[in-house]
């Protein structure tokens, strides 16, 4: 008798614990979201950093982690805003110095100088920055209300099927535009294909809830 409530005791203790990990989870799948991404780049900046390094560029590598640590010291240190901006002025590692710039100042809520900054990075090659800075530009006409051209700017990077950037991600933005605008068949349709073609991601689970809010309105 004492064995058996003993068990039930842990079964219950174990259906607790996971219940509140499901809900730490679920009240915290963007932001934890947005680290992952945020680590997968900082990994991928590593990576080239030490590729620089191998190939003894000490010029490179030296302004590839001054344009890092001004960047990660911008919140505490807004005065590094103009030693980023010289920073990127030139160089390889000029396009991420916009795009980190970009990002500081859509945060900010500056989106005249996001834009300034997302104008300068080139375009001739379609890789992460390339899109990233097209994400950042339809943020910025989703924050200003300009609806259609960010509709318009992930409509083209879906197209464009790039392979180094989370088409998911892309297609949740729409989403989440579509039901701002009070377009509820086009965001359900979004949501329930994000749900269906990425069903183990975190996309996957925020669309679900999306759907069942959209379909209790119905």
């Amino acid at each position: 008798m004492k064995r058996k409530k003993r068990r039930q005791l842990k079964e219950d203790e174990l259906v607790t614990t996971v219940n509140k990990i499901a809900l730490f989870l679920k009240e915290h799948t963007r932001e934890l979201l947005a680290l992952g991404i945020l680590i997968l780049i900082i990994l991928g900046i590593i990576i080239g950093a030490r590729f620089v390094k191998l190939h003894g560029n000490k010029k490179e590598n030296l302004l590839l982690t001054q344009i890092l640590q001004a960047n990660s010291e911008l919140n505490e240190n807004p005065e590094n805003v103009a030693k980023l901006e010289d920073l990127a002025g030139s160089g390889k590692f000029t396009r991420l110095g916009h795009i980190l710039l970009a990002a500081y100042w859509i945060e900010q809520g500056d989106y005249d100088k996001a834009t300034v900054s997302l104008e300068k990075i080139k375009t001739n090659k379609k890789d992460f920055i390339y899109f990233r800075a097209q994400d950042l530009m339809a943020t910025i006409h989703f924050k200003r209300k300009n609806y259609d051209e960010a509709i318009e700017i992930y409509k083209k990077i879906e197209k464009e099927k790039p392979k180094d950037f989370s088409l998911e991600a892309i297609l949740f933005s729409r989403a989440e535009i579509h039901e701002e605008k009070g377009e509820k068949e086009e965001a359900l349709a979004l949501y329930k294909r994000i749900r269906d073609e990425f069903p183990q991601t975190y996309y996957s689970m925020d669309a679900s809830q999306r759907i069942e809010k959209l379909e209790k309105k119905e």
